[in-house]
């Protein structure tokens, strides 16, 4: 079909949602697109951060070849090998609790959002459930999830929208603390807001919003979407921020092009969410999961690589051992001082 042919049956058949732009594209590889008349592009937008692996990767295609031979899809009252192993790299790499598979980053901050009311639920009853989201910030587009978002121009027409959310400007951490009045439950971020004009978050009011959250029992959420996923260099940007949330959303390059995402929570509330409290009925299915897979083993690769290589920026040598491992072999006559030294680097690296 030529450009104008399928823009033409686009008009006919397709609801009119997207502000598209004037090229049909047909085949990638690598960091390279191809349209439908033969014209080459560069990409820089990855499927709006999806396509973690680029295009045509060989080992992403083999596994989800070798998985829809094997099995495509079974319900989640049944175990799935690919399932629990992605559960297991991602819970394991980033010391966190427990995992729920979703389809996509609105689904997965939904599942959060969820879990944090539930945990204040169970703790303190009814009346504890706002959560202070950041103004221009972004967070999905279900009428949840629009509410969410500190954005009044998403506020619109599908009404009612669902209660119980207010804003805070971002990097002013006296307005955070003056919002959080016993009716919050949880703080949701991104650390960089992406549809907000790609506006990174101070790192100190970061760790200071953490560290006010956890004094008030106060679950600190991160909405990870765009930016996990090896996306600002590390496995997880907040790792970059010296932080680690109760709960963080991710979707987009986890799955390398097809539909994942994931809610992880840490230890203190991973088991909030039991048996009919949530569910999904294409979450966490083998195809998708063996994608995730294929992507956490060269990211995660590449993110301890990248580790070793801020430790070396900071004055400490280290070496990577394996995929899952950084290996230490000091001197025998190092002394404590410079153990001390070394571990509090690591620390703000890790």
């Amino acid at each position: 079909m030529t450009y104008q042919e399928l823009k033409d049956e686009e008009q006919l058949y397709l609801m009119h949602t997207y502000g598209r732009f004037p090229a049909a594209l047909d085949h990638g590889k690598g960091a390279t697109l191809w349209d439908i008349d033969g014209k080459k592009y560069i990409d820089l937008t990855s499927g709006i951060g999806v396509s973690s692996l680029g295009h045509d990767n060989e080992a992403l295609v083999s596994a989800l070849n070798e998985q829809a031979h094997k099995l495509l899809h079974a319900s989640n009252l049944y175990l799935t090998e690919p399932m629990v192993q992605v559960a297991k790299e991602l819970v394991t790499s980033c010391g966190m609790g427990k995992i729920f598979f979703s389809n996509s980053g609105a689904e997965a901050n939904e599942g959060m959002i969820k879990l944090a009311r539930k945990y204040s639920y169970d703790k303190y009853g009814e009346g504890r459930n706002k959560i202070i989201t950041l103004k221009q910030s972004f967070h999905g587009r279900t009428v949840t999830t629009l509410k969410a978002t500190g954005q009044e121009k998403f506020h619109q027409y599908f009404y009612p929208f669902t209660e119980g959310f207010d804003y805070a400007a971002a990097n002013d951490i006296e307005e955070l603390k003056d919002k959080a009045d016993d009716s919050v439950c949880a703080v949701m971020m991104e650390l960089i807001q992406g549809e907000g004009g790609v506006l990174p978050l101070d790192k100190e009011y970061v760790q200071q919003a953490a560290e006010f959250c956890r004094a008030k029992d106060i679950l600190f959420l991160i909405d990870e979407v765009q930016t996990g996923i090896g996306r600002t260099g590390s496995l997880f940007c907040y790792e970059q921020y010296g932080v680690k949330p109760d709960v963080v959303s991710m979707a987009k390059g986890l799955g390398g092009g097809v539909p994942v995402g994931a809610v992880m929570a840490s230890e203190i509330c991973a088991d909030v969410l039991g048996a009919g409290t949530h569910g999904t009925t294409f979450g966490g299915n083998p195809f998708c999961c063996a994608a995730a897979r294929t992507v956490l083993s060269v990211v995660n690769k590449q993110s301890r690589t990248g580790m070793v290589n801020r430790l070396l920026e900071k004055g400490v040598l280290a070496l990577t051992a394996g995929e899952e491992t950084i290996r230490l072999l000091p001197p025998l006559v190092i002394s404590y001082e410079e153990m001390d030294s070394a571990v509090a680097v690591m620390k703000e690296v890790f």
